[in-house]
């Protein structure tokens, strides 16, 4: 049976924290998540786009807590030339092996072995990176009067159109009075070849936050872990928690003068993610990344390689909790109690 967010988890926090009713629409293009009548995120699965992306993701308050651009174009003050590929939220890995497959279109990351899924790269011939394509969207489930979910099928393709790999997608949206929690129950499926996931930092569950919610900003987010650390912006890109671990990873600071943040959740169940986290905005939890990564957590016993069996498959759960407050009053810490609760 799959992974589902269970009820008595939900109907045990305090009226509070459930807050309207909440709907999914599956369209052509994209799903709609509403809370009463408001949209307030969509899923994007047009044929058009390399992979699958949330945006965009509205706290209890209204406001967006991530970047806009590419997908939203013109918004005055958000930067343009960084980073084409980090589309709000999204999950995929920069190196995925296909065993016995032949690649005929290399990597832009000459160590790379396998198929870049991370960026966006191309040449005078094309895309040289991998495409997720989501095939298949089944009916949504209400669960609760604040939970819905919806099941995705997608495949992964080499960037001249060979198949790789299957997943299958579920994406649980709750809502409640201080945040949102999309959660994301990932099942990657080896159904051509065994599969080998590369040692990158270049993955997996990545968000990019709003450019006002950047620490380097002189009014940016405090950026503060599951322990309790806040970490401080660095004068280059690399946060302090970047390349170890943690259960979660919190971006909390004022947008258009309401307070509001966003939290990438790590869930138990899954091989540990260290965080590929820079001070430009991006939050990324990578599963797979090991000693060539760069990682100061991977140095001395990384361990080896992820790997799947022809056949075999792979689970793997993150969120994202978009919320009103800071990391303290937007309940962030409850919100991952909740998700971790989950089986």
């Amino acid at each position: 049976m799959r992974r589902t967010l269970p009820l008595f988890v939900l109907l045990l926090l305090p009226a509070a924290t459930r807050a309207a009713d909440v709907s999914v629409t599956v369209g052509k293009s994209d799903i709609e998540f509403k809370a009463g009548t408001q949209v307030v995120a969509r899923y994007a699965t047009a044929e058009s786009v390399a992979k699958p992306y949330l945006y965009p993701v509205l706290a209890p308050n209204g406001v967006g807590v991530t970047r806009a651009w590419p997908v939203e174009k013109g918004l005055p003050g958000e930067a343009t030339s960084d980073h084409v590929h980090q589309k709000s939220v999204w999950f995929c890995h920069g190196d995925v092996i296909p065993e016995g497959i032949a690649l005929k279109v290399k990597s832009v990351n000459k160590a790379d072995k396998g198929v870049d899924f991370w960026s966006e790269a191309r040449d005078k011939d094309g895309p040289r990176h991998g495409k997720i394509k989501c095939v298949k969207v089944g009916e949504p489930k209400p669960h609760a009067k604040n939970h819905a979910s919806v099941e995705t099928h997608n495949e992964w393709f080499t960037p001249d159109g060979v198949k790789i790999m299957d997943e299958v997608r579920v994406i649980h949206f709750v809502d409640g009075t201080e945040g949102r929690t999309f959660a994301f129950d990932i099942t990657l499926k080896a159904t051509v070849c065994p599969i080998t996931f590369g040692d990158t930092k270049e993955g997996s569950f990545g968000i990019r936050v709003h450019d006002g919610l950047r620490p380097t900003e002189k009014t940016g987010a405090v950026v503060t872990t599951a322990e309790g650390k806040v970490v401080t912006p660095p004068v280059k890109d690399n946060m302090s928690i970047w390349g170890h671990p943690a259960q979660w990873i919190d971006y909390s600071g004022k947008l258009d003068g309401k307070e509001v943040g966003v939290a990438v959740f790590d869930h138990p169940s899954n091989p540990k993610s260290n965080w590929h986290v820079r001070a430009y905005g991006l939050n990324a939890a990578n599963p797979f990344a090991r000693a060539h990564s760069g990682f100061p957590s991977q140095k001395d016993g990384a361990g080896p390689l992820l790997k799947l069996d022809k056949g075999g498959e792979m689970k793997l759960k993150y969120a994202v909790y978009a919320h009103t407050g800071d990391v303290k009053t937007g309940k962030v810490a409850e919100a991952f109690e909740a998700f971790k609760g989950t089986k």
